[in-house]
């Protein structure tokens, strides 16, 4: 029992780490305009919280913190389905408390105007676009988790080049489609806030990216292991 408990925790905090600094500070952001430092520094908070949660859960769960990376690793044989279950449900969990968390924290007005963090497409954006967008955003983040934490010959970084990588992303895309490449960033803030609009982009793309970029990563970049 304790041996299955240990890693499904590990998974809720890591996701927690991720999505409690990414969506405070879309809210502290709209509060307070310039207090966190603008798009730069919502970019900044959500990839250190994501450096810092696969770091501290990478020896305890592999630090997926997001159920298309885990959807990746189940389609490659890296997990099986009884754990990418558990491990789905526990990062959704940890999306909702965050946003829930942030909700009980900021005022009620800076709380509704950001919709919570929610992301969403800009209004240029179609929906094929959107999930196009998310699609190629995760396919670097998974591409990065593969070279950099699941790859036994790769330089062990700890998360630093996952968090890095999301980061950047979110730089790029963030104006277009707030760049969740999590279905639990997206989820979270949406039941929070009452937000259902365009949801199905941030899980359609990021699953799409994540199985992509794995299956390219352990058939072509691990075929000399097999």
């Amino acid at each position: 029992m304790r041996t299955t408990l240990r890693p499904v925790i590990a998974e809720f905090v890591g996701t927690f780490f991720l999505c409690f600094p990414g969506i405070a500070a879309v809210v502290a952001e709209a509060y307070r305009p310039g207090l966190a430092g603008g798009a730069l520094g919502v970019a900044l908070a959500s990839g250190v919280g994501l450096a810092i949660g696969v770091t501290t859960t990478l020896a305890v769960s592999g630090g997926h913190l997001n159920p298309a990376i885990t959807i990746g690793l189940w389609s490659v044989g890296r997990v099986d389905a009884k754990r990418a279950i558990l491990y789905i449900v526990a990062q959704l969990l940890a999306g909702i408390a965050a946003a829930f968390a942030v909700k009980g924290l900021f005022p009620v007005m800076a709380a509704t105007i950001t919709q919570l963090g929610t992301p969403k497409l800009a209004v240029d954006i179609s929906m094929p676009a959107g999930i196009a967008i998310e699609a190629i955003a995760t396919f670097l983040l998974a591409w990065a988790m593969m070279g950099s934490c699941v790859d036994e010959r790769a330089h062990k970084l700890g998360g630093f080049v996952v968090g890095l990588t999301f980061f950047v992303d979110v730089l790029a895309v963030g104006s277009m489609t707030g760049a969740a490449m999590n279905p639990a960033r997206a989820f979270g803030p949406a039941l929070a806030s009452g937000t259902s609009v365009g949801q199905i982009v941030y899980w359609i793309g990021p699953i799409i990216g994540a199985i992509v970029a794995m299956q390219i990563y352990e058939r072509l970049m691990l075929a000399k292991q097999a």
